[in-house]
């Protein structure tokens, strides 16, 4: 995908004025060019993706985190091809190690849906190695750049106090990694704040672009479609993950709405 040159009169943050030392400038933004990418999703298949969310489905059975994230998944397949229909996707699942789901990347929906459908939950898993799945990561990730393409690997981590083992690649950085990490709330039987800080180590160590990670520990699947839709962002196109302010919240909206029509019919009283 080209980016066109862009124009404008107030300079962007850390942007670059053509009218040096003169405030509201012009300013160029030069032409880019935005590769398509290649998503890996990695699903968390122990034990743990089987806890019931807040939700219940048609038939009144509560979903799992398992249900919600394969909806949140086809939900982001559909708004990434959306965008651009030369984006593409394979599937592993996460038990004690990473396994193929579905490993030709494809364009197609009917092939996302198919590899999701195929998915089987590991009810012994003990513990969880990402060492095999940043060596696929990265493997791949070479094989995408001979293309012009850059590579994402998208987790899905469920376990609220197993920290996940990996060890890194021979070579870093040629992949970018987001984590959505679905947890239970703190208790005497699990720390998920140490599970978080392990993920977001690994993060911060393979990935090329800048690497995003939300966790959710309510159960609420509007909190997991919401953060997988941040995720659309792409990751040539990202500010860091502190400075993102989306999506907006709609109660706080109404309420400036509120405040504005109240000023608006405020009665001045002079002084005078």
């Amino acid at each position: 995908m080209e980016v066109t040159e862009v124009r404008g009169l107030t300079p962007p943050p850390g942007g670059h004025s053509s009218s040096p030392g003169q405030g509201g400038g012009a300013y160029t933004l030069p032409a880019a060019r935005i590769s398509s990418e290649d998503i890996l999703f990695c699903i968390d298949v122990g034990p743990e993706s089987m806890v019931e969310m807040k939700f219940n489905g048609p038939n009144g059975r509560p979903f799992t985190r398992l249900d919600s994230i394969k909806q949140a998944i086809m939900l982001f397949v559909h708004a990434k091809l959306t965008t651009n229909p030369d984006h593409r996707f394979a599937f592993a699942a996460l038990s004690k190690s990473t396994y193929w789901l579905r490993k030709e990347f494809s364009s197609e929906v009917d092939s996302a849906i198919a590899a999701l459908r195929g998915i089987s939950v590991d009810h012994s898993s003990s513990h969880a190695d990402l060492t095999q799945l940043f060596k696929v990561a990265t493997h791949e990730a070479k094989k995408s750049r001979a293309q012009n393409r850059i590579f994402r690997v998208i987790l899905l981590y469920c376990r609220s106090s197993m920290q996940p083992l990996y060890q890194l690649p021979s070579t870093l950085k040629l992949f970018t990694l987001d984590v959505m990490y679905l947890h239970d709330k703190p208790g005497p039987e699990n720390c998920p704040q140490m599970v978080y800080d392990t993920l977001v180590e690994a993060l911060e160590r393979v990935s090329e672009y800048e690497g995003y990670i939300f966790e959710s520990g309510q159960g609420l699947t509007r909190a997991l479609f919401r953060h997988m839709c941040v995720l659309l962002c792409h990751p040539q196109q990202r500010c860091i993950q502190d400075e993102v302010d989306i999506p907006k919240s709609l109660t706080k909206k109404s309420h400036l709405g509120d405040s504005g029509q109240a000023d608006d019919n405020a009665v001045v009283v002079s002084s005078q």
